[in-house]
């Protein structure tokens, strides 16, 4: 029995865990087959809005629209698949209108869900936002018109002339889905009315007419500068949408459109065109297409060009990266649900119970895109979705929640119950659970606030052995909701009864802020906010004012009601400085008094100055405050403008910020968290300083008591920065990854780049994802970086990121032009770059003319770098008076020119000399120095000397070198007659494989002495002979027949003790040593009774008995082994006793295959091969094997 109980068991664990796994794994009880999506409609048209769900049935099927349900009508029913059919759409206003936002609800036994949401709109056409406009333009330039109207859906645009439509043939007239209409080269007959027709499935409208007049163009034309006179605009694109920048430009010659991107990106050529005479037009627009593009207006063959730039921003809808996945846990437990969403604008999360939006408590918790459920209990058992939105459309996800339920769990604690102890301690007491109590492990108390929505949930865990405690971290005078639960391994228990309970009043933790203020030099207006709960600790019942005079210590006291929140202190002293504090009381007693604060009563005066503004402070979050004021209403004094003053509390007041008349908002960034500020703002005029208003703020921590361990928000991300103008750049950047129900905003900072003074650090609010920050320096490089704010707390600033502005285009021209006549025909023009700061300067254009010239318009054009201040005007005309002006350009356009200046060329120069005297001059053109006639006839001689020297230096060092260029051959003949150490060598049967090898060193000039010294001089050459002869220390070029028959000579009368088949040592000597050494010639054409020696080849690293080796008798080596090499069978035995030798008269074709670098002799005669070798060690001796084979 006992083994199937145990089976049994293991059966009934396994379907336990089984089947609540498969219900997850296996989630198909409710999906959408079809969901709705976006329609446009004609008024009175039938619409039919898809929705099918598919699971377990049976499946109700309700619609919702703008998140209300939808009531069936005889015009509006469900149809059987649970499509929604609206037979005739209607249009009219309020909620009576059919357009909206709907969506279907499918609902089963196991939750419910919601679909996307589908927008349903009513075509329409509105009136024109912008109408074309009358112009008058010069015959031959250019002509533009726009019109602008909103539509649903997009209207198309088209064009009439004089009431007909106008032809596009020409490539003339570019017309822009936009709404522009562009005419360049603009003729007589293009004069008329134009009008523009915006036309779509719902109506067609028509704009008003404006005229085309165009004047004759002037004779001759004169250059113009290019000018874009319409640029592009930064647009928000959809994706998959196109995207149009224009650009037109003017300017004589007609200048030339390019586009290019900012960040120097490849422009996508396959979804990208050009339209018309310059612009870009950009189909199919996908998220890597977003940046800021560059239209650049040049003018033909110059580089005068003009720029003006706009940022295309992609706008995607939400697309999901990470969903959230079913999940199966137990009562009491924690589920965790993960959605991630990406898009343009950044999506915001929503999480979704049954088709229901989630909020936050307690149990539930929303942050970072998370939805976390803790003490799960049965009623969490349900679909949950995740609908990720923006402006571009949603997305959702769903996964289930189950909750598993252990039957063997204890029952809930009983009898809970809670005494308050003080202002901040409740005792809570309970008794322990009926059922199961010896399996509870531990208790989990739980307490929150009982007022408002959205409450925090806090818990405490402790153990098994109490059923008492203390909660001692409450805030005075709130109500307090408390339960428990038991835990045990398996699970936890049901929540207990709900108890609650509040906490006592304590005395007032601050003083109320004050707001001062005089009507008249005699009185001050006091007024003050009441206390937040959170401060007040109770009701408060009673305000002490004091105040007295700075200079006097006596003080005056007066106590007011609780509920009153302003006093007006009367018959006070002109022109003196009162200071004034408060302090507020509960029933327990007195709190914490403020400190003083200053205020100065006007003077007393019949001038009219200005009355104090009425001053409103507001905190945006723990580090911003926003001031806003209006002038008093019963003010009649004029007001030149503002002066406001900030200080932190117990600080020094700082210099006052200047503000224009027409302003009524600052906004104080950049201050620390729980501070106080006191903030005066007054008003003035010619007369004098008006009456002024005080105030007292605190700024709000950024993390609250109850809040300390919460850590702050993730900073944004993602920050981008884009250059829009000269004194603007764009910022963009990303939500951080999580979701809240309150609102966001944003504190940029910006300031130059190695900034000193912190009060310059300018701090922006905003509530968008997006930013353009105006009123910049030009050419200056700036830091940014981006802080969120939500519900009093603060992230870090994100990681700072840099931004230049583009250099304005220059407006000064050149300052001290200068002109002088250095030659009879050329001139040096010089200046100064413009007086400007933060104005970058690339290049120079100087125009120069004639009289004649300068009548007709025809100028010269010389253009410098922008780093050069002077130009060399050349071949100019004697006896002309010549006009030079100077302007300075950059990237973004061209400065003015400066003054004419007039040049007088002499006509009676003499040619020799220059108009100061002076034979030879030196300017600069280009940046190099301008040589006269002589200077280049010097330096052309010198050049060709120096070139002479090198090629004669290069030819003797040829020629000394080909005397040593190939090495000598090795020879070997029988019957050779060998000295006394050769005569004891092996007979007829041939020498052994590694017989010792006998070199002579010695010859009869040389001597050896019994303690082994010798007159005997080795060099790296080999053996040096003793010669009279001189040296030739010149050219080479007689002939060396008698030195090398002479050589020949005394080379035949040495001797050799040679073995064949043997290797033999070889070494080389120099030609120059000795008489006696053969020449090349000689070493390949020697005789059989010739001594053996080695050539060494220029250049080679050999060096007598060193361990180097020479390169190119290797070289010769590895060849000669490659080429010549004897025969693997051919064997040592069978060249004994065979001739090896090379007779005296060797053919011509021998001698020529000498003389062209050949190292490999054969001789086909009598057989022979000569072969030569490295030896496998790194010695520098050239190791040659002579062998004789016999045919």
């Amino acid at each position: 029995m006992a083994p199937v109980r145990r089976r049994l068991y293991q059966r009934w664990m396994f379907l336990v865990a089984f089947l609540p796994i498969s219900g997850v794994l296996c989630f198909s009880e409710l999906f959408f087959i079809k969901e709705p999506h976006d329609v446009t409609v004609m008024r009175r048209e039938a619409v039919i809005l898809d929705c099918q769900a598919h699971g377990e049935s049976p499946i109700d099927v309700r619609w919702l629209k703008n998140g209300v349900k939808v009531v069936e009508n005889e015009r509006v029913y469900h149809l059987s698949n649970g499509s929604l059919y609206i037979s005739e759409v209607e249009s009219r206003r309020g909620d009576k209108s059919d357009e909206g936002l709907y969506q279907c609800l499918a609902q089963n036994t196991y939750g419910a869900i919601l679909s996307q949401k589908a927008r349903l709109t009513i075509a329409s056409i509105y009136t024109f936002a912008i109408q074309p406009m009358s112009i008058v333009v010069t015959e031959g330039s250019v002509a533009r018109f726009s019109c602008k109207i909103s539509a649903h859906p997009p209207s198309i645009i088209t064009w009439d002339f004089n009431r007909v439509t106008l032809p596009l043939a020409t490539e003339r007239i570019t017309v822009l889905p936009s709404g522009v209409l562009q005419i360049h080269g603009v003729q007589r007959e293009d004069a008329g009315n134009y009008r523009c027709i915006s036309t779509n499935i719902a109506s067609r409208r028509r704009s008003t007419e404006a005229t085309l007049t165009v004047t004759p163009a002037p004779r001759p034309r004169l250059p113009q500068r290019p000018r874009i006179i319409a640029g592009p605009q930064n647009i928000s694109v959809s994706l998959h949408q196109s995207a149009i920048l224009e650009c037109m430009a003017t300017g004589n010659p007609r200048p030339i459109i390019s586009w290019s991107r900012a960040d120097s990106k490849s422009i996508d050529v396959y979804n990208t065109k050009v339209l018309g005479n310059g612009n870009l037009i950009i189909t199919d627009i996908k998220p890597q297409h977003g940046g800021v593009y560059m239209c650049r207006a040049t003018t033909p063959g110059t580089r005068n060009y003009t720029v003006a730039s706009a940022n295309i921003t992609v706008l995607a809808p939400p697309s999901l990266v990470e969903w959230p996945e079913s999940l199966t846990r137990p009562r009491a437990g924690t589920a965790r649900f993960v959605c991630q969403a990406v898009g343009v604008p950044t999506p915001q999360i929503t999480w979704l119970k049954n088709g229901e939006k989630v909020h936050s408590n307690g149990r539930i918790k929303m942050y970072n895109s998370k939805l976390v459920i803790n003490q799960i209990i049965p009623e969490d058992d349900a679909i949950y979705q995740c609908q990720a939105e923006n402006k571009q459309g949603s997305v959702l996800s769903m996964a289930r929640l189950i909750v598993v339920m252990s039957e063997d769990r204890p029952s809930a604690p009983r009898n809970i119950g809670a005494d308050t102890v003080s202002s901040s301690a409740i005792l809570l007491a309970w008794e322990r659970p009926q059922y199961n109590s010896d399996k509870v492990i531990a208790y989990s108390v739980h307490y929150m606030r009982a007022e408002g929505l959205n409450n925090e949930e806090y818990q405490v865990v402790i153990g098994n052995d109490t059923t008492r405690y203390i909660i001692d971290d409450l805030e005075p005078a709130r109500n307090y909701t408390f339960y428990v639960v038991a835990y045990m391994p398996m699970g936890a228990s049901r929540m207990s009864d709900n108890v609650f309970q509040h906490t006592l009043e304590d005395v007032p933790l601050r003083a109320p802020e004050l707001s001062l203020t005089s009507r008249s030099p005699i009185d001050i207006q006091v007024s003050w906010q009441p206390l937040p709960d959170k401060l007040s600790r109770g009701r408060v019942s009673a305000y002490r004012l004091s105040y007295r005079i700075s200079t006097d210590n006596t003080v005056s006291q007066m106590e007011l009601p609780g509920d009153k929140t302003q006093h007006l202190l009367k018959n006070l002293q002109p022109d003196t400085i009162y200071l004034l504090r408060i302090v507020a009381a509960t029933s327990v007693g007195w709190g914490e008094q403020s400190v003083w604060t200053s205020h100065r009563t006007p003077k007393s005066s019949s001038a009219r100055v200005p009355m104090a503004p009425e001053l409103h402070l507001e905190p945006l979050n723990c580090t911003t405050i926003l001031a806003r004021w209006q002038l008093a209403p019963r003010n009649s004094a004029s007001v030149q403008g503002y002066r406001l003053f900030y200080h932190e509390e117990s600080q020094s007041e700082r210099a006052p910020v200047q503000l224009r008349a027409l302003e009524n908002t600052y906004t104080f960034g950049g201050l620390d968290p729980r501070k106080k500020y006191h903030i005066k703002l007054l008003a003035y005029n010619f007369v004098g300083d008006g009456y002024q208003a005080d105030q007292t703020i605190s700024t709000p921590g950024c993390v609250s008591v109850r809040d300390r361990l919460v850590p702050p928000p993730p900073p944004p991300h993602n920050v981008y920065t884009k250059t829009n103008s000269s004194t603007a750049v764009f910022l963009r950047w990303g939500r951080p990854a999580f979701t809240s129900s309150h609102a966001l905003n944003y504190t940029v900072r910006c300031n130059p780049l190695g900034l000193q003074n912190a009060s310059l650090v300018l701090y922006l609010q905003t509530s968008e994802q997006n930013l353009l920050v105006r009123d910049l320096e030009p050419n200056t490089k700036y830091e940014f970086a981006i802080r969120l704010h939500i519900d009093q707390l603060s992230s870090p600033w994100s990681p700072v990121v840099y931004q230049s502005t583009f250099p304005d285009a220059p407006t000064l021209a050149p300052s001290n032009v200068k002109v002088t006549l250095i030659e009879e025909d050329t001139a040096l023009v010089s200046w100064k770059p413009p007086n400007e700061p933060n104005v970058a300067v690339t290049h120079y254009t100087i125009l120069y003319a004639s009289r004649s010239a300068w009548i007709a318009g025809e100028w010269q054009v010389l253009q410098r770098e922008g780093t050069i201040t002077m130009s060399l005007l050349e071949k100019l005309k004697p006896g002309q008076i010549y006009f030079v002006k100077v302007s300075a350009s950059n990237k973004m356009g061209d400065g003015p020119f400066s003054h004419t200046i007039e040049l007088t060329v002499q006509a009676d120069l003499s040619s020799g000399h220059d108009p100061r005297g002076s034979t030879h001059s030196t300017g600069f053109s280009d940046g190099f120095y301008h040589l006269d006639q002589k200077s280049m006839t010097g330096i052309t001689v010198g050049v060709c000397i120096a070139l002479i020297c090198i090629i004669i230096c290069a030819f003797i060092i040829i020629c000394r070198g080909k005397n040593r260029k190939f090495s000598a051959v090795k020879t070997c003949r029988e019957g050779v007659n060998t000295s006394a150490s050769a005569a004891g060598h092996l007979g007829s049967e041939g020498p052994a494989e590694h017989a010792d090898v006998s070199i002579p060193m010695m010859s009869l000039n040389h001597f050896i002495d019994t303690k082994g010294g010798t007159n005997l001089l080795i060099n790296y050459l080999g053996p040096v002979q003793p010669s009279t002869e001189k040296k030739e220390k010149w050219f080479s070029f007689s002939s060396n027949v008698k030195k090398d028959s002479e050589a020949l000579q005394s080379m035949r009368h040495s001797a050799a003790s040679y073995q064949p088949g043997t290797t033999v040592l070889t070494y080389e000597e120099e030609l120059s040593m000795s008489p006696d050494q053969p020449t090349t010639l000689q070493a390949l054409l020697w005789r059989p009774g010739d001594s053996e020696g080695s050539s060494n080849s220029e250049g080679s690293h050999a060096t007598g008995d060193s361990g180097r080796y020479s390169h190119d008798e290797t070289e010769m080596t590895n060849l000669l082994s490659g080429t010549s090499s004897r025969p693997p069978s051919l064997t040592a035995e069978e060249s004994v006793g065979l001739d090896c030798s090379t007779p005296p008269e060797e053919p011509d074709e021998l001698r020529e295959e000498s003389h062209t670098d050949l190292k490999l002799m054969e001789s086909v005669e009598n057989g022979c091969f000569h072969h030569e070798a490295q030896s496998s060690s790194e010695s520098a001796l050239s190791l040659q094997v002579c062998e004789t084979v016999c045919v």
